[in-house]
């Protein structure tokens, strides 16, 4: 079989339980199940870092943060290190990326591995965004999500169709702060949008990470958010229903902008008759609180923000509308690429390709446990910077509460504390049982294991750890 194009397609902050191929029950997303309809959605995708820069170069170098050193917001890339698009070029892959960069600005953090890029500024504007091509910038009018695939589909079209591609087709939507284009700025307007079960989330009986977040639907969204004055004379409960209408409605109403893009390029595969010789991934830098546990962004080690939405569709022999329940982490997609192109990954990677997975068989030795870091202590939405692992039924976080120094973080330790789920009784993680007796053999296992995790991938513990 020919080597495939890979057709990567990326956005910001969009959440699986966003997608209707996920069950959602608050949207529909049509174009986007079409890739789960024909080929493979997995249940237990994980980042291992909940914030769009350090997730970008974990996908793009195959390494963990403290690897790449893109452990924060700020702490940009350095584009002389190796990633998975200069291993494609160099084997013979036409190489492109178009739309939401997020890894710095600069000869030092522009692309590199790409024979086109095009690129947004920082987040970029959701109309008339400034971009930088192969280094100039461009200005551009328009509604960002359908410029993007316009000058997507472009490439597409004039690229030499004797090679195969490496495409990355990266949106900004959904991120905040959630502007909608005309077509589809009064959708849901006579709807009233349901709210996530742990909405009126109270924090108790968890650790104080959790009720010190500044990142509430109550309190935090702003007039910028909102579009729109609050009405007066509405109680706490009402405001706060009203502000998750106006938040959630312009969220979803960017999904829909993406869903329709996203049928643009797999009808473009479809006209050109090459969609069978297509690996085609979508997923999205991290998950989203969408009113989960009453917030809205991410950070967190707790389900809705670590889950990332992955759905691909192979090139042929796979079961449409396949479901996979096996553990995978951003760290594995390059992995996964150079496997499909029949190349050998380089020792600096510390993924694992989980093709075996996509031609339904699961390795014996395949990692239950997955390693996750949040380095950007206090800054932006007063998360605590922790660490933790999760299995299939557990998961273990430690709030070691300290900025170590890390670019944006702020310097102000505050006391650690250690919280353990169990999934399997308590989903929504309302209940720390850390410091339950019955499940102290568990909590003592998990620390074990995360020690070992953190050894296998060469990170460091919290030097003043605390049992």
């Amino acid at each position: 079989m020919p080597r495939p194009n890979i057709l990567f397609i990326m956005t910001d902050d969009h959440a699986a339980h966003a997608m209707s191929c996920y069950g959602s029950r608050i949207n529909q997303t049509p174009n986007l199940d079409r890739i789960a309809q024909g080929g493979m959605l997995f249940n237990n995708c994980f980042c291992t870092n909940s914030l769009c820069e350090p997730s970008r170069a974990a996908i793009l170098t195959g390494t963990y943060n403290h690897i790449n050193e893109v452990t924060t917001i700020g702490a940009h890339i350095d584009n002389r290190q190796e990633n998975v698009a200069k291993i494609l070029q160099r084997n013979g892959y036409q190489t492109a990326i178009v739309g939401k960069w997020h890894l710095g600005q600069g000869p030092a953090h522009w692309p590199t591995g790409f024979d086109y890029w095009n690129i947004l500024q920082g987040q970029g504007p959701y109309f008339d965004p400034e971009m930088v091509c192969n280094g100039e910038k461009v200005q551009y009018e328009g509604y960002t999500t359908d410029l993007i695939t316009d000058l997507s589909l472009e490439w597409l079209k004039e690229r030499d169709k004797e090679k195969p591609f490496f495409m990355m087709y990266h949106h900004k939507a959904p991120h905040r702060p959630w502007d909608p284009d005309d077509k589809h700025v009064d959708m849901y307007e006579d709807i009233d949008i349901p709210t996530p079960d742990t909405f009126d989330d109270d924090y108790s009986n968890r650790a104080a990470a959790a009720g010190a977040a500044q990142m509430t639907v109550a309190e935090h969204l702003t007039e910028r958010d909102l579009k729109q004055p609050v009405p007066q004379g509405l109680t706490p409960a009402e405001e706060k229903h009203w502000k998750y209408q106006c938040y959630i409605k312009d969220y979803l109403r960017c999904v829909a902008s993406v869903d329709d893009n996203v049928g643009r390029v797999l009808d473009s595969l479809d006209d050109e008759g090459i969609a069978d010789d297509t690996l085609v991934i979508y997923t999205s830098d991290q998950g989203f609180f969408l009113g989960d546990h009453g917030w809205y962004d991410k950070r967190f080690m707790y389900e809705e923000s670590l889950r990332m939405p992955f759905i691909i569709r192979p090139p042929r022999s796979i079961a449409p509308e396949s479901v996979n329940n096996d553990i995978i982490t951003n760290v594995d997609f390059a992995a996964t690429f150079l496997d499909y192109a029949g190349i050998d990954q380089p020792d600096r990677f510390q993924g694992r390709s989980f093709r075996p997975l996509l031609e339904g068989s699961t390795p014996g030795d395949w990692p239950e446990i997955m390693y996750y870091r949040y380095w950007m202590h206090l800054a932006h939405h007063h998360v605590y910077a922790h660490y933790g692992v999760r299995t299939h039924r557990y998961k273990l976080i430690y709030y070691y509460a300290d900025a170590l120094g890390q670019p944006g973080a702020i310097d102000e330790s505050k006391p650690p504390e250690w919280e353990l789920f169990d999934l399997d009784e308590d989903p929504n993680e309302l209940n720390n049982v850390y410091h339950d007796p019955a499940y102290a053999d568990i909590a003592a296992e998990l620390r074990g294991e995360l020690r070992r995790l953190q050894e296998e991938v060469q990170d460091a513990p919290y030097p003043a750890e605390q049992p």
